[in-house]
């Protein structure tokens, strides 16, 4: 747990709501997870040295795992269904001869680098509307958040407020399709990020967990384990120098892979909250597509939200505003102590019915 302690600040609740539910685990849960499992795979303390070759007599133990760590390790695909152990004493490892078919595997030495990166992909929506959005919400909210405050700062404040949404009817247009914009950008990134993943593992992520689950269905004494494709736990590894003859000498040694043991569950925890997410994520854009056509549907977001309103006042306001200016009331909806959204909907309502000028 000291390992991961510093990524609390990601799950600290902020004073001013400004996104959903859905759009914070892309910023928040999922970011925290992909910089914990960048740390967890660079933490030997936990997995030990991440490659162990067996070492002939005459190469350092330490200079052939930096060696083949350096250039990468390879599986004889022609081996994967071999017998062990009778045949070959791992699958894909087994005797090697020139021009046979090779997988090389060195992705492993960029995964911790990958995962951070991802990391910060999944930020940048979050940056781009937290940018776009400017504390706007925050500066509006005018201490309105807490019932505990004097009768004359609350009305002073509810009256500034009602001032700012009067004025600024149907000009929150832009404001509202940056945060369209934003959600867009969350599902296209973590559609995106599953194809980044799927390049990055040879293309074998994009059916990763589907072969997963098959492999827990089958018989015991029978199933095969795919991990093993695009994780193994042992390859094979060749290293030349030169003999007491001058001549070159072909080395050729087994690896153990601990640190596929952590990747292969990262991946397959990754698989299926991606998979989750961008369902989810599709979801919430479908819902906004719903809020866009159709009108009646903001009215029932924001009286089930905020049940003190009285619907004639809420429907004076959403007959008169714009897609914009139901976004901002809704946010403060989420924001405003209910008593205190009950009154500035109110009193904007009647400034609103006050003024001929409004259609």
């Amino acid at each position: 747990m000291d390992l991961f302690s510093n990524l609390k600040s990601f799950f600290k609740t902020g004073g001013t709501v400004i996104d959903n539910s859905v759009f914070r685990l892309h910023y928040k849960a999922t970011t925290s997870i992909l910089v914990a499992f960048s740390i967890l795979v660079t933490a030997r303390q936990y997995i030990g040295d991440p490659i162990d070759c067996i070492s002939s007599k005459d190469v350092p133990e330490n200079m052939l795992d930096t060696f083949c760590w350096v250039h990468s390790t390879f599986s004889l695909p022609d081996s994967w269904e071999k017998k062990v152990g009778d045949e070959v004493p791992y699958p894909g490892v087994d005797n090697s001869s020139k021009g046979q078919k090779r997988i090389y595997h060195a992705y492993y030495q960029w995964v911790c680098f990958v995962l951070f990166l991802q990391a910060i992909l999944f930020y940048v929506p979050r940056y781009f509307w937290k940018s776009a959005e400017n504390g706007r919400i925050k500066n509006l909210i005018l201490g309105l958040n807490t019932p505990c405050l004097t009768e004359e700062i609350k009305n002073s404040n509810k009256k500034l407020l009602v001032d700012y949404l009067a004025a600024n009817l149907n000009n929150h247009t832009i404001y509202f399709m940056n945060y369209v914009f934003a959600e867009i950008l969350n599902f296209v990134n973590v559609v995106g990020q599953i194809y980044l993943i799927d390049r990055f593992l040879g293309g074998e992520f994009s059916a990763y967990g589907v072969k997963v689950l098959q492999f827990t269905g089958w018989d015991g004494s029978l199933r095969y384990d795919p991990m093993i494709r695009v994780f193994p736990r042992v390859t094979k590894c060749n290293f030349h120098k030169f003999g007491s003859g001058g001549s070159v000498e072909l080395i050729d040694t087994m690896c153990i892979l601990p640190i596929n043991i952590i990747n292969e569950k990262i991946y397959i925890f990754l698989w299926f909250w991606f998979i989750i997410l961008a369902n989810v994520s599709s979801l919430v854009l479908f819902y906004r597509i719903v809020l866009i056509f159709w009108p009646r549907c903001r009215f029932l977001v924001t009286s089930s939200r905020a049940r003190l309103v009285k619907h004639d006042h809420l429907h004076t306001i959403l007959s008169r505003c714009r897609l914009g200016d139901w976004f901002v009331l809704d946010m403060l909806s989420k924001n405003l102590d209910s008593l205190n959204f009950k009154d500035v909907v109110s009193d904007l309502a009647k400034r609103l019915d006050s003024k001929s000028d409004y259609p």
